[in-house]
């Protein structure tokens, strides 16, 4: 992998978590709440959770399920990221992961035994620096939004990277039985979000999301579930976005796999060490 783009890697993983292209609205650009994870996503619809009339699909729903999410203060977690694109194919990436909840994502790139990126993400923006070129990049939610037309935000991320439910359960929600798994439909702006929790585990083992003009899609897989703490945690991740492009109309297929190798919820402060040097230039 060059070392050019590592940080660039960076970036598009946790960027690719957030969404599938959602087209920003002029609208309803609020910030979210420090303190609250529900705002995350404002008019949120589950499309099962109004009555609806005997003879429709709905009337079959089930009664909220109760899908089992993790809590925690801090986490940490060692991590090896493959990822394939229209432009970029590299796999076996090392990353450490720190988390403080609601707060911080930290994260540190190794390549043949030292660190070759690192990055910090914020509520309100997100650092990484290129160590080996000397440079560093700073991003703001609404440059990042704008630059990859659709909505981004902490909360989003937080979710994703965990595997808890990305978009609030509402309190009246339904779900439909599929197979082995709970279905909840949502509607979040544009986006039609199919969450599918498992029978077994009541954990989150896949979310598909569609972009209901464009039929770009983002879907994220869980699997290979450990306890830790006494949560269920998706050591293995998936994802697949498939986005047309609005130059040529053609469809850019992007993969990723994500494999902990070892997660940790801790109570204590396990640290998030970032300091820019003044020798470092500022490349955006």
């Amino acid at each position: 992998m060059s070392n050019k783009i590592t940080v660039w890697m960076v970036a598009i993983f946790m960027i690719s978590l957030a969404a599938c292209h959602k087209p920003r609205s002029s609208k309803n650009n609020n910030a979210i709440p420090s303190d609250s994870l529900v705002n995350a996503a404002p008019n949120l619809v589950d499309s099962l959770a109004k009555a609806a009339p005997a003879d429709s699909s709905a009337a079959n729903g089930l009664e909220a399920v109760k899908v089992n999410s993790i809590s925690f203060d801090y986490l940490v977690a060692k991590s090896k990221v493959d990822f394939k694109s229209k432009s970029q194919d590299f796999d076996n990436t090392n990353i450490n992961i720190r988390m403080k909840k609601d707060s911080i994502i930290w994260l540190s790139v190794t390549g043949v035994g030292f660190e070759v990126a690192r990055g910090l993400i914020t509520r309100d923006s997100i650092v990484f620096m290129d160590k080996i070129h000397k440079d560093y990049f700073v991003f703001n939610y609404e440059q990042l939004s704008k630059q990859y037309n659709f909505d981004l935000n902490f909360a989003l991320l937080q979710s994703v990277i965990i595997g808890n439910l990305p978009f609030p359960q509402q309190p009246d929600s339904r779900f439909a039985k599929e197979n082995e798994f709970f279905v909840l439909k949502q509607i979040v702006e544009r986006l039609q979000v199919d969450n599918y929790i498992g029978e077994s585990n009541q954990k989150l083992a896949r979310l598909k999301a569609t972009e209901v003009p464009t039929q770009n899609t983002f879907t994220l897989d869980y699997s290979d579930f450990k306890d830790v703490k006494s949560f269920l945690f998706p050591f293995t991740s998936h994802i697949d976005l498939n986005v047309k492009s609005q130059k040529d109309q053609q469809v850019n297929h992007t993969t990723m796999h994500i494999k902990h190798s070892k997660v940790d919820l801790v109570t204590q402060n396990p640290g998030f060490p970032f300091s820019v040097p003044a020798s470092y230039k500022r490349k955006r």
